[in-house]
């Protein structure tokens, strides 16, 4: 499988009816740029505010996901992120002229099919993956909720659902998806499922105005009395008779498509509530009892997560075999004694790249600075995290023997604790902007430890040998 960012080839268009709010909307998906993620779009508002599928903008989690965001609001989105996660899809936008996604048969599967028409293409930038460093759990003893993730070997991104629906109809019921091309076929079109008990109270409180038997799979696991019934029945702007007697057992005999297929759905909700953390996932997430509010709290918690590790010092483990060892850099880096700083890359993508350099008493420049206290210069501080970027940026070139490197500015540097023999250098250097026209914008960074040592951003030019 490609770890490319995708989009979709082309926009694709479909109506339909929001379940809550019971209005007609019509919505079309269509391509956007790296990592743009999902973005929704209300054309039907002056400005066309944008709302951005983002954990923190979760404003209700009442009967599904709503976000808000620029004066704007979006509901029910859990189904469509869910289908575009599952698909592997990284970057779409989504405009609609109604406030709430329209909800079609309660599943994925008609927004798997939408795509799967549009059809999906690969873009230059690899996939933005999370993966968790350890353990992370949320519980909510009040409410029962339990949830878990810990990371994979094999980095897949897996769920594992338990639903105890304390009713005799269903009992306890489990789910689970070992690797994300299993949610076409498995998850994508289990339907979402009210106890009736509950439809009753939903339409007392004004909401599923575009509810129907068709959209939803209704359980009923007690006898209603007449009066109820004929409101049921007004809801979904049917005549009493069209409908199956209502007795114990599911509303209008519907067959289930699995005989799992509400935990499946639980399931499908936690994909695509924690597609709002803004990244695909690589870890086993464990869920019982979820729910919407659940989900999106443990979203929260991954999302503070990835902030806290993305500014945290790289992890450098010594027995772990490098991506290039000093014989590699050599092949790519003109520099030589006494002035090759970087002695081995443990970890080079398109984006970003992290070098070792050892610093030991041995270095020439300590003879001079200072005899009596050894202190690394500042501006070789600066050029070892130049010729790391350096690596980078040859990366991006299909013969990097031919080419060099060169320093066109500096900016923001800024020094934060002397560097001295015995101390091991970590420089993370990563692109602020895309390369264009061999020009190279990066954000670096040297660590001793998990201290920050100096950090600036450095521009340079990668040119062509004659």
């Amino acid at each position: 499988m490609s770890d490319k960012q995708k989009t979709l080839k082309q926009e694709v268009s479909f109506t339909g009816i929001g379940l809550h709010t019971g209005k007609h909307v019509n919505l079309t998906l269509k391509p956007a740029p790296v990592d743009n993620w999902f973005v929704f779009r209300r054309v039907d508002m002056e400005g066309s505010p944008e709302i951005k599928a983002d954990v923190d903008n979760v404003f209700s989690t009442q009967r599904g996901t709503s976000l808000r965001e620029n004066g704007a609001e979006v509901h029910t989105t859990e189904h469509l992120l869910a289908a575009m996660l599952g698909l592997g899809i990284d970057n779409a936008c989504i405009e609609l002229d109604g406030p709430e996604i329209p909800i079609l048969d309660g599943s994925s599967r008609y927004f798997v099919d939408a795509i799967k028409k549009a059809g999906t293409q690969e873009q230059e930038k690899d996939k933005n993956y999370f993966t968790l460093p350890h353990n992370v759990a949320y519980e909510d003893e009040e409410k029962e909720i339990e949830m878990l993730a810990v990371p994979t070997d094999g980095g897949e991104f897996r769920v594992t659902v338990m639903v105890d629906y304390n009713s005799p109809l269903l009992g306890t019921q489990h789910a689970h998806m070992y690797h994300i091309g299993e949610f076409e076929e498995e998850i994508s079109n289990c339907r979402t499922f009210v106890f009736l008990r509950e439809l009753i109270q939903l339409v007392n409180a004004g909401l599923i105005k575009g509810g129907d038997v068709d959209n939803a799979i209704v359980m009923v696991d007690t006898e209603l009395e007449e009066e109820e019934k004929d409101k049921l029945a007004s809801a979904f702007n049917r005549e009493k008779s069209e409908l199956a007697s209502v007795g114990i057992g599911i509303l209008n005999n519907v067959d289930l498509r699995f005989e799992n297929e509400p935990a499946r759905h639980k399931l499908l909700d936690i994909i695509g509530d924690l597609a709002l953390v803004g990244r695909p996932i690589r870890g086993h997430i464990l869920a019982a009892r979820p729910g919407h509010y659940g989900n999106t709290k443990f979203g929260k918690i991954i999302k503070n997560l990835m902030k806290s590790e993305d500014k945290a010092a790289p992890k450098y483990d010594p027995n772990i075999a490098p991506v290039a060892d000093i014989n590699d850099i050599t092949k790519l880096l003109p520099h030589r004694y006494p002035f090759l700083l970087v002695d081995k890359i443990i970890h080079l993508d398109e984006q970003k790249v992290i070098g070792i350099k050892n610093v030991t008493r041995n270095e020439p420049f300590f003879d001079g600075h200072f005899p009596t206290e050894p202190v690394m210069p500042g501006v070789l501080l600066i050029e070892a995290m130049a010729q790391t970027g350096g690596i980078l940026v040859l990366n991006s070139v299909d013969d990097p023997e031919n080419y060099s490197t060169y320093f066109l500015k500096i900016n923001n540097v800024k020094f934060k604790k002397k560097v001295i023999p015995g101390d091991t250098l970590i420089m993370d250097c990563r692109l602020i902007a895309p390369i264009r026209r061999g020009i190279c914008q990066m954000e670096a960074k040297a660590y001793v430890g998990d201290t920050v040592v100096c950090e600036g951003d450095l521009v340079a030019q990668v040119v062509k040998e004659k």
